[in-house]
Protein backbone atom coordinates (compact mmCIF):
# COMPACT_ATOMS: atom_id res chain seq x y z
CA UNK A 1 0.00 0.00 0.00
CA UNK A 2 1.70 3.37 -0.98
CA UNK A 3 2.64 5.24 2.36
CA UNK A 4 -0.02 8.31 3.19
CA UNK A 5 1.13 11.99 2.49
CA UNK A 6 -1.13 13.12 5.44
CA UNK A 7 0.80 13.13 8.90
CA UNK A 8 -0.72 15.01 11.51
CA UNK A 9 1.58 14.23 14.75
CA UNK A 10 4.93 15.06 15.16
CA UNK A 11 7.39 15.19 18.23
CA UNK A 12 10.26 17.57 17.89
CA UNK A 13 13.15 18.70 20.20
CA UNK A 14 13.34 22.66 20.21
CA UNK A 15 16.29 24.62 21.54
CA UNK A 16 16.78 28.09 21.52
CA UNK A 17 20.06 29.90 21.22
CA UNK A 18 22.29 30.95 24.08
CA UNK A 19 22.70 34.79 24.67
CA UNK A 20 26.15 35.93 23.23
CA UNK A 21 28.54 37.08 26.36
CA UNK A 22 29.52 40.51 26.90
CA UNK A 23 32.84 42.01 26.58
CA UNK A 24 35.14 43.05 29.90
CA UNK A 25 37.94 44.90 26.86
CA UNK A 26 39.72 47.94 27.76
CA UNK A 27 40.41 50.42 25.34
CA UNK A 28 43.90 50.51 24.80
CA UNK A 29 46.06 52.38 21.96
CA UNK A 30 49.06 54.19 20.77
CA UNK A 31 48.51 57.66 22.98
CA UNK A 32 45.67 55.95 25.59
CA UNK A 33 47.76 52.96 27.37
CA UNK A 34 45.31 53.43 30.15
CA UNK A 35 41.92 53.76 28.33
CA UNK A 36 38.71 53.05 30.11
CA UNK A 37 36.07 49.97 29.46
CA UNK A 38 34.80 49.34 25.84
CA UNK A 39 33.46 45.95 26.07
CA UNK A 40 30.63 45.40 23.99
CA UNK A 41 27.13 43.88 24.65
CA UNK A 42 26.38 40.31 23.36
CA UNK A 43 23.79 39.33 20.95
CA UNK A 44 20.72 37.72 21.69
CA UNK A 45 20.46 34.21 21.37
CA UNK A 46 18.03 32.76 18.11
CA UNK A 47 14.26 32.30 19.12
CA UNK A 48 12.37 29.33 17.98
CA UNK A 49 8.99 30.55 16.46
CA UNK A 50 5.96 28.81 15.21
CA UNK A 51 4.25 30.07 11.88
CA UNK A 52 1.07 29.87 10.13
CA UNK A 53 1.08 28.54 6.62
CA UNK A 54 -1.67 28.38 4.55
CA UNK A 55 0.12 26.67 1.70
CA UNK A 56 0.30 23.63 3.69
CA UNK A 57 -2.27 21.14 4.90
CA UNK A 58 -0.21 18.37 6.81
CA UNK A 59 2.74 18.13 8.66
CA UNK A 60 5.06 15.95 6.19
CA UNK A 61 7.45 17.85 5.74
CA UNK A 62 8.87 17.64 9.53
CA UNK A 63 8.12 13.89 9.65
CA UNK A 64 11.76 13.54 9.57
CA UNK A 65 12.42 16.74 11.64
CA UNK A 66 14.09 15.51 15.11
CA UNK A 67 15.40 18.62 16.38
CA UNK A 68 15.23 22.12 15.66
CA UNK A 69 17.97 24.38 17.10
CA UNK A 70 18.87 28.06 16.88
CA UNK A 71 22.20 29.81 16.97
CA UNK A 72 23.73 31.45 19.57
CA UNK A 73 24.47 34.91 19.66
CA UNK A 74 28.03 36.71 19.18
CA UNK A 75 30.09 37.69 21.64
CA UNK A 76 30.57 41.16 22.25
CA UNK A 77 33.68 43.18 20.89
CA UNK A 78 35.84 46.22 21.67
CA UNK A 79 35.26 49.55 21.09
CA UNK A 80 31.92 48.99 22.28
CA UNK A 81 30.63 46.69 19.27
CA UNK A 82 27.51 44.36 20.00
CA UNK A 83 27.72 40.80 19.04
CA UNK A 84 25.70 39.59 15.98
CA UNK A 85 21.95 37.78 17.40
CA UNK A 86 21.57 34.40 17.12
CA UNK A 87 19.46 33.30 13.67
CA UNK A 88 15.72 32.44 13.90
CA UNK A 89 14.72 29.42 13.26
CA UNK A 90 11.10 29.00 12.17
CA UNK A 91 8.26 25.93 11.90
CA UNK A 92 5.73 26.45 9.67
CA UNK A 93 2.69 24.58 10.42
CA UNK A 94 -0.64 24.54 8.64
CA UNK A 95 -3.61 26.43 9.95
CA UNK A 96 -4.93 24.21 13.14
CA UNK A 97 -2.13 23.26 14.49
CA UNK A 98 -2.11 23.18 18.04
CA UNK A 99 0.97 22.43 20.18
CA UNK A 100 2.13 20.78 23.21
CA UNK A 101 4.98 20.10 26.26
CA UNK A 102 5.42 16.79 25.12
CA UNK A 103 7.39 15.86 28.86
CA UNK A 104 4.42 17.63 30.61
CA UNK A 105 1.30 17.72 28.22
CA UNK A 106 0.77 21.33 28.67
CA UNK A 107 -1.37 22.94 26.12
CA UNK A 108 0.99 25.89 24.24
CA UNK A 109 -0.75 27.62 22.13
CA UNK A 110 -2.93 27.29 19.00
CA UNK A 111 -1.94 28.75 15.33
CA UNK A 112 -5.01 29.29 13.15
CA UNK A 113 -4.37 31.91 10.89
CA UNK A 114 -1.97 31.95 7.97
CA UNK A 115 1.59 34.35 9.00
CA UNK A 116 0.07 33.74 12.54
CA UNK A 117 3.68 33.88 15.06
CA UNK A 118 4.03 32.53 18.23
CA UNK A 119 7.76 32.43 19.66
CA UNK A 120 7.93 29.03 21.62
CA UNK A 121 11.46 29.37 22.84
CA UNK A 122 13.07 32.70 23.69
CA UNK A 123 16.31 33.51 23.02
CA UNK A 124 18.73 33.91 25.90
CA UNK A 125 19.76 37.70 26.58
CA UNK A 126 23.23 38.43 25.28
CA UNK A 127 24.97 40.02 28.52
CA UNK A 128 26.42 43.54 29.11
CA UNK A 129 29.65 44.55 28.55
CA UNK A 130 31.90 46.24 30.99
CA UNK A 131 31.53 49.83 30.06
CA UNK A 132 27.87 49.01 31.85
CA UNK A 133 29.57 49.08 34.80
CA UNK A 134 31.80 51.90 35.15
CA UNK A 135 31.26 54.30 37.86
CA UNK A 136 32.90 57.37 39.86
CA UNK A 137 34.56 54.54 42.34
CA UNK A 138 35.18 52.10 39.65
CA UNK A 139 36.61 53.23 36.67
CA UNK A 140 38.09 50.12 35.03
CA UNK A 141 35.63 47.46 35.43
CA UNK A 142 37.15 44.09 34.53
CA UNK A 143 34.13 42.00 34.06
CA UNK A 144 31.00 41.52 32.20
CA UNK A 145 28.01 39.89 32.04
CA UNK A 146 27.90 36.25 29.99
CA UNK A 147 24.86 35.77 28.30
CA UNK A 148 21.17 33.99 29.87
CA UNK A 149 21.15 30.13 28.59
CA UNK A 150 19.24 28.79 25.89
CA UNK A 151 15.90 27.21 26.62
CA UNK A 152 14.73 23.78 25.85
CA UNK A 153 11.74 21.29 25.20
CA UNK A 154 9.98 18.73 23.75
CA UNK A 155 6.72 19.64 21.40
CA UNK A 156 4.02 17.70 19.89
CA UNK A 157 2.63 19.27 16.77
CA UNK A 158 -1.25 18.08 16.16
CA UNK A 159 -2.86 18.99 12.89
CA UNK A 160 -6.55 19.57 13.61
CA UNK A 161 -8.75 19.95 10.59
CA UNK A 162 -10.06 23.34 9.67
CA UNK A 163 -13.58 22.69 7.87
CA UNK A 164 -17.00 23.98 8.08
CA UNK A 165 -18.37 20.38 8.29
CA UNK A 166 -17.38 17.55 9.25
CA UNK A 167 -18.74 13.92 8.40
CA UNK A 168 -19.33 11.38 11.38
CA UNK A 169 -20.27 8.23 10.83
CA UNK A 170 -19.46 4.86 11.22
CA UNK A 171 -17.01 3.03 8.64
CA UNK A 172 -19.01 2.15 5.09
CA UNK A 173 -21.47 4.92 6.09
CA UNK A 174 -20.87 6.60 2.67
CA UNK A 175 -18.62 9.67 3.85
CA UNK A 176 -15.95 9.55 0.93
CA UNK A 177 -19.04 8.78 -1.67
CA UNK A 178 -20.37 11.95 -0.43
CA UNK A 179 -17.45 13.90 -0.63
CA UNK A 180 -16.36 12.65 -3.80
CA UNK A 181 -19.68 13.40 -5.64
CA UNK A 182 -20.41 16.84 -4.05
CA UNK A 183 -16.69 17.93 -4.47
CA UNK A 184 -13.23 17.30 -6.39
CA UNK A 185 -11.76 15.40 -4.05
CA UNK A 186 -10.96 11.64 -5.06
CA UNK A 187 -10.69 10.17 -2.05
CA UNK A 188 -10.74 5.94 -1.75
CA UNK A 189 -13.59 4.02 -2.11
CA UNK A 190 -14.82 0.64 -1.25
CA UNK A 191 -17.21 -2.13 -0.09
CA UNK A 192 -15.18 -2.65 3.73
CA UNK A 193 -14.57 -0.60 6.56
CA UNK A 194 -11.63 1.78 7.33
CA UNK A 195 -11.41 2.16 3.10
CA UNK A 196 -10.70 5.77 4.53
CA UNK A 197 -7.21 5.57 6.88
CA UNK A 198 -6.80 9.83 6.97
CA UNK A 199 -8.81 12.61 6.71
CA UNK A 200 -9.58 13.98 3.21
CA UNK A 201 -10.58 17.73 2.74
CA UNK A 202 -13.01 18.62 -0.26
CA UNK A 203 -14.58 22.47 -1.32
CA UNK A 204 -18.27 21.93 -2.09
CA UNK A 205 -19.17 24.35 -4.29
CA UNK A 206 -22.34 26.20 -3.50
CA UNK A 207 -24.91 28.64 -5.42
CA UNK A 208 -24.02 32.20 -6.77
CA UNK A 209 -20.21 30.98 -6.62
CA UNK A 210 -20.16 30.17 -2.96
CA UNK A 211 -18.55 27.29 -1.64
CA UNK A 212 -17.76 25.60 2.08
CA UNK A 213 -15.28 23.14 3.11
CA UNK A 214 -16.28 19.42 4.01
CA UNK A 215 -13.63 16.88 6.14
CA UNK A 216 -14.30 13.45 5.57
CA UNK A 217 -13.08 11.96 8.96
CA UNK A 218 -12.12 8.33 9.18
CA UNK A 219 -14.83 6.06 10.52
CA UNK A 220 -15.71 5.98 14.12
CA UNK A 221 -16.48 2.88 15.69
CA UNK A 222 -18.04 2.29 19.29
CA UNK A 223 -15.58 2.44 22.18
CA UNK A 224 -13.62 5.12 19.81
CA UNK A 225 -12.83 7.32 22.81
CA UNK A 226 -10.88 4.16 24.66
CA UNK A 227 -9.16 3.78 21.67
CA UNK A 228 -10.48 0.98 19.82
CA UNK A 229 -10.25 1.21 15.95
CA UNK A 230 -8.90 4.89 14.62
CA UNK A 231 -11.52 7.05 16.30
CA UNK A 232 -9.08 8.07 18.82
CA UNK A 233 -6.71 9.20 16.47
CA UNK A 234 -9.16 11.31 14.48
CA UNK A 235 -11.49 12.09 16.57
CA UNK A 236 -9.52 15.66 17.43
CA UNK A 237 -10.23 16.39 13.97
CA UNK A 238 -14.18 17.05 14.59
CA UNK A 239 -13.49 19.25 16.99
CA UNK A 240 -12.42 22.62 14.71
CA UNK A 241 -15.79 21.88 12.49
CA UNK A 242 -18.32 24.13 12.51
CA UNK A 243 -21.25 22.07 11.66
CA UNK A 244 -21.41 18.00 12.00
CA UNK A 245 -22.90 15.97 9.78
CA UNK A 246 -23.74 12.23 10.91
CA UNK A 247 -24.54 9.98 8.14
CA UNK A 248 -26.42 6.82 9.71
CA UNK A 249 -26.81 4.38 5.95
CA UNK A 250 -30.86 4.16 5.03
CA UNK A 251 -30.71 0.39 5.52
CA UNK A 252 -29.50 0.22 9.06
CA UNK A 253 -32.01 -1.75 11.28
CA UNK A 254 -32.13 0.85 14.64
CA UNK A 255 -31.27 4.37 13.05
CA UNK A 256 -31.40 6.21 16.13
CA UNK A 257 -29.04 4.07 17.91
CA UNK A 258 -26.31 4.17 15.58
CA UNK A 259 -26.90 8.03 15.83
CA UNK A 260 -26.86 7.57 19.57
CA UNK A 261 -23.78 5.71 19.71
CA UNK A 262 -22.26 8.60 17.05
CA UNK A 263 -23.11 10.99 19.95
CA UNK A 264 -21.75 9.10 22.94
CA UNK A 265 -18.15 8.10 21.65
CA UNK A 266 -17.94 12.00 21.08
CA UNK A 267 -19.63 12.85 24.29
CA UNK A 268 -17.07 10.71 26.04
CA UNK A 269 -14.29 12.14 23.73
CA UNK A 270 -15.18 16.02 24.24
CA UNK A 271 -18.49 16.91 25.69
CA UNK A 272 -18.28 20.20 24.08
CA UNK A 273 -18.80 18.72 20.79
CA UNK A 274 -21.74 18.00 21.26
CA UNK A 275 -22.68 22.56 21.42
CA UNK A 276 -21.70 22.77 17.92
CA UNK A 277 -24.45 22.43 15.56
CA UNK A 278 -25.40 19.02 13.59
CA UNK A 279 -27.39 17.34 11.06
CA UNK A 280 -28.28 13.89 10.42
CA UNK A 281 -28.02 12.68 6.98
CA UNK A 282 -29.67 9.15 6.18
CA UNK A 283 -27.42 7.73 3.55
CA UNK A 284 -27.93 5.11 0.89
CA UNK A 285 -31.74 6.06 0.71
CA UNK A 286 -31.88 4.41 -2.98
CA UNK A 287 -31.11 1.06 -1.18
CA UNK A 288 -34.89 0.87 0.63
CA UNK A 289 -37.97 1.72 -1.20
CA UNK A 290 -39.50 4.92 -1.38
CA UNK A 291 -42.92 4.27 0.38
CA UNK A 292 -40.32 3.15 3.25
CA UNK A 293 -38.55 6.57 3.38
CA UNK A 294 -41.27 8.32 5.56
CA UNK A 295 -41.68 5.73 7.69
CA UNK A 296 -37.80 6.34 8.91
CA UNK A 297 -38.11 10.00 9.07
CA UNK A 298 -41.26 9.70 11.92
CA UNK A 299 -38.93 7.46 13.97
CA UNK A 300 -35.38 9.58 13.69
CA UNK A 301 -35.11 12.09 16.49
CA UNK A 302 -36.59 15.61 16.75
CA UNK A 303 -34.66 18.02 17.85
CA UNK A 304 -31.99 17.61 14.82
CA UNK A 305 -32.29 18.22 11.11
CA UNK A 306 -32.45 15.60 8.96
CA UNK A 307 -32.25 14.87 5.55
CA UNK A 308 -32.87 11.07 3.07
CA UNK A 309 -30.30 11.29 0.72
CA UNK A 310 -28.27 9.11 -2.00
CA UNK A 311 -24.77 10.07 -3.55
CA UNK A 312 -24.69 6.96 -5.89
CA UNK A 313 -28.25 7.96 -6.99
CA UNK A 314 -27.86 11.51 -6.80
CA UNK A 315 -30.49 12.38 -4.74
CA UNK A 316 -31.76 15.25 -2.26
CA UNK A 317 -27.79 16.47 -2.75
CA UNK A 318 -29.13 19.87 -2.89
CA UNK A 319 -31.40 19.82 0.04
CA UNK A 320 -28.50 18.75 2.15
CA UNK A 321 -26.26 21.65 0.57
CA UNK A 322 -28.64 24.12 1.63
CA UNK A 323 -29.16 22.61 4.99
CA UNK A 324 -25.55 22.86 5.74
CA UNK A 325 -25.47 26.30 4.28
CA UNK A 326 -27.75 27.65 6.36
CA UNK A 327 -26.79 26.28 9.15
CA UNK A 328 -22.56 27.60 8.84
CA UNK A 329 -24.08 30.87 8.16
CA UNK A 330 -26.89 30.89 10.79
Amino acid sequence: MAESNFIDYAKIYCRSGHGGPGSAHLHRAKYIPKGGPDGGDGGRGGHVIVRGNRNYWTLIHLRYTRHIMATDGGAGGESRSFGANGEDKYIDVPCGTAIHNADTGEFICDITEDKQEFILLKGGRGGLGNWHFRSATLQTPRFAQPGEPRQEMNVILELKLLADVGLVGFPNAGKSTLLSVVSAAKPEIANYPFTTLTPNLGIVAYRDNQSFCMADIPGIIEGAHEGKGLGLRFLRHIERNSVLLFLVPADTEDHNKEYEILLHELEEYNPELLVKQRILGISKCDLVEEKEWSKIEKKLPKDVPHVMFSSAGRINLDELKDKIWHLING
